[in-house]
């Protein structure tokens, strides 16, 4: 490997970035974007072949901990329908699932599939996008500068033939720890349980609700956030759930994503983060530009956390056992995943 090539290692800054949005500098996406990336940076911490980024804080002492919080077993799929019905426009030919039949009950009926003495059976296909509804962003899927997660060149890591270093396949046994269900749209919007569009989810709200809920963020939890957002569009409809104005994140949760070294987050938004996002001038998912190649977080988007938070505020309970495998399709930069919440 070339100096060129060689992942390099950014220590973090002494002074680290504003963690207040209104300090942001909403003509500087640039500048913003780079104290952060520079600040939270993760290259090399795993060795410069690393392929898991903080999925790396799920360990077997971890998977255990997540297996002790199982008390009746009662589980919850986190997952919206794979259908035609779906929050998908269009929007860089991402479509929803596509489903065909190959083989029907009408073709058995009619003798017409020629299996011997009665035999009949049904085969169906299906076609989508990896990233059409509830899904996970691997570390192929942002670059930042041209440079890919642990500082490798983007050109290098993903190709027209996938993803050849950080394949999704790689993380296909690492979705297994302690879920953690912050309700921010609860805790802040008791009546309705729902945050507003464009509102932007701060370090201090995510701390706020996890003191409410009376529980702890520890090192490789996978972190499930509750906007409402999904709520509101299953009541009224999917509108422009799919890449519109959205509750989310503030690009200030970096610092946090960091300091917890959280494994994982999702959300039950489109885009994970807050959208329009925190600029006056034109920016484009700036979060996922630090977080992803640059801290080497895994996202979860589209998850469906309604069922689960009304169980959790039933029991008082936000901690269970999550377990939300990728599908290892080789080289792929995303997956669809159905996550299960086990209490």
């Amino acid at each position: 490997m070339s100096a060129e090539d060689k992942p390099t290692e950014t220590k973090s800054t002494e002074t680290k970035p504003n963690e207040d949005p209104a300090m942001i500098d909403r003509e500087n996406p640039e500048g913003e974007i780079a104290s952060r990336a520079q600040a939270y940076r993760n290259w090399g911490r795993w060795g410069e072949d690393d392929v898991l980024g903080t999925l790396n804080f799920i360990d077997d002492d971890k998977r255990r901990e997540a297996a002790r919080l199982v008390r009746s077993g009662k589980t919850i799929s986190l997952s919206l329908p794979f259908d035609m019905d779906g929050p998908q426009k269009g929007w860089r030919r991402r479509t929803n699932p596509v489903h065909t039949m190959l083989d029907t009950g009408t073709d058995a009926q009619m003798g017409r599939q020629g299996f011997p003495h009665g035999l009949g059976g049904a085969d169906d296909v299906i076609a989508m996008p990896l990233q059409c509804s509830t899904q996970w962003d691997g570390l192929g899927h942002i670059f930042d500068h041209g440079r890919a997660w642990n500082g490798r060149r983007a050109g290098d890591v993903v190709t027209s033939d996938g993803d050849l270093v950080t394949g999704i396949e790689h993380t296909a046994a690492s979705f297994v720890s302690r879920g953690v269900l912050l309700d921010v749209g609860r805790h802040l919007e008791p009546e309705t349980g729902r945050l507003p569009d464009a509102f932007a989810i701060t370090p201090d709200d995510l701390d706020d609700t996890a003191r409410a809920q009376g529980v702890d963020i520890t090192r490789g939890d996978i972190v499930v956030i509750r906007t409402g957002q999904l709520a509101r569009a299953k009541a009224d409809g999917w509108g422009d759930y799919a890449g519109g104005p959205a509750p989310g994140l503030s690009l200030t949760c970096a610092g946090w994503i960091h300091r917890t070294e959280v494994a994982a987050v999702a959300t039950d938004t489109w885009g994970f983060e807050v959208r329009p996002n925190e600029f006056d001038v034109p920016a484009f998912q700036p979060l996922h530009q630090v977080s992803i190649p640059n801290i080497g977080l895994t996202i979860g988007e589209m998850w469906d956390a309604d069922e689960l938070a009304e169980l959790c505020s039933t029991e008082s309970r936000w901690e269970f056992m999550l377990v939300a495998p990728s599908l290892p399709i080789t080289g792929a930069v995303g997956t669809p995943v159905n996550p299960l919440a086990i209490l």
